[in-house]
């Protein structure tokens, strides 16, 4: 073998140093991620952004040569996932699977899902249909990591067979495993939502802001994860980047929450902000009436807050939707003994069952009922809730 071919093979092309080489495999990683993000989950999915139509095929392309994946099938998985978010239906839910296969598996549920040619029409609508990608990226979606495997080899030897690999499973790991899996296991929760979503941290920096996975099941079609004022959106900060200069147009964000002084009864308004901001609703009532109450009957008791159990006391926070039979039991015991707690806990399911009433006039007299009897129950924490409750309205 001659000298040309042992250089080639030891060095490649470029003859790249060690920082060199991983210079490249973080700026390749991360712009996977970026695809990934940007492209297949706020723009193709939830429709929260556009992109040129150059950036857009850029996305496609990258997303192609270095994942393989299928727009049409990425978006059909994602959006069935919130469709049916922890049922038997959801393609990778840590609820109905556990965690260690989500976490270490997740990649063979995506590969299932996809088989679904139902469920590739029904959720994959709206996506790509063109030549190109009928004839190539759907087509041959393999021949995107194998061109990339090829590039790699040219640019850095035997070594790019070892890039290569880390790249096929940067998306596998940290999208399939780590965001769907931890997304739904560890963390904390700005908003109650229906699910158990959670927020890995509150700087979205390595895996493009998919760290804020709670924020993103509250509000699915925000183009902007980050919604407290600590949080941080690097995804968020690309878009506006892009939109700077022409290439993005920022379709939806998150409403905010405003309220309205001295409203006697909750009006159509009220409603309407009430059902947008139900999740904020939700986690308010938890934090500003099930936590005090719970806290003044243990003190009444002379005991801590602490006597129930943690598991018990997230568990009010949703009604004890994903206990067990056991955990149940132990929840209406603690119920059983704490009179004012159960008052506040029935209330709970109640507004909960309202928000999701068919029939804004239905639903309007059920809410008005509600704050009247909330005002009338002698308990401050509730009182105070429905009074700032009536007042919610959406910002202009």
């Amino acid at each position: 073998m001659s000298d040309t071919v042992l250089n080639f093979l030891s060095s490649g092309l470029i003859h790249a140093s060690w920082a060199g080489m991983l210079v490249y495999l973080l700026v390749a990683t991360q712009l996977t991620i970026f695809t990934v993000t940007l492209y297949l989950h706020r723009s193709q999915t939830h429709r929260g952004v556009d992109f040129h139509p150059a950036l857009a095929h850029f996305f496609r392309f990258w997303g192609w040569l270095s994942t393989g994946m299928v727009t049409k099938e990425w978006v059909a998985v994602h959006r069935k996932h919130h469709a049916k978010v922890e049922t038997e239906e959801d393609p990778h839910s840590p609820v109905i699977y556990g965690i260690r296969k989500v976490f270490w598996d997740g990649v063979s549920l995506y590969r299932d899902a996809c088989h679904s040619k139902e469920d590739m029409q029904q959720y994959g609508r709206g996506t790509p249909d063109d030549w190109v990608e009928h004839k190539v990226y759907g087509a041959h979606p393999y021949w995107g990591p194998t061109l990339m495997a090829i590039i790699d080899i040219a640019l850095f030897g035997v070594i790019g067979a070892a890039i290569w690999a880390v790249q096929m499973i940067w998306i596998p790991f940290w999208a399939a495993g780590f965001v769907n899996g931890i997304g739904h296991w560890a963390g904390y929760r700005n908003f109650e939502s229906a699910d158990t979503s959670r927020n890995l941290l509150p700087w979205g920096f390595w895996i493009g802001g998919e760290e804020l996975h709670n924020n993103h099941h509250a509000f699915p079609s925000s183009a902007k994860f980050a919604l407290r004022k600590w949080e941080f959106d690097i995804g968020w900060a690309a878009i506006c980047a892009l939109r700077a200069v022409g290439l993005a147009k920022v379709l939806r964000v998150a409403p905010t929450l405003d309220v309205r002084p001295n409203v006697p009864l909750p009006d159509a308004e009220t409603l309407k902000a009430v059902l947008t901001h139900r999740f904020q609703a939700m986690t308010d009532y938890y934090r500003n009436v099930i936590v005090p109450t719970l806290r003044e009957e243990a003190a009444h008791a002379g005991e801590s807050i602490k006597s129930v159990p943690r598991r018990l006391r997230r568990a009010l926070a949703d009604g004890g939707r994903w206990l067990d039979s056991d955990g149940s039991s132990k929840l209406q015991a603690v119920l059983a003994k704490r009179p004012n707690l159960r008052v506040v806990c029935d209330f709970r399911n109640r507004l909960a069952a309202l928000m999701e009433q068919r029939g804004a006039e239905q639903a309007l007299k059920g809410l008005q009922q509600w704050i009247v009897e909330a005002e009338q129950s002698g308990i401050r924490a509730l009182q105070d809730f429905a009074a700032r409750l009536k007042e919610y309205a959406v910002a202009a």
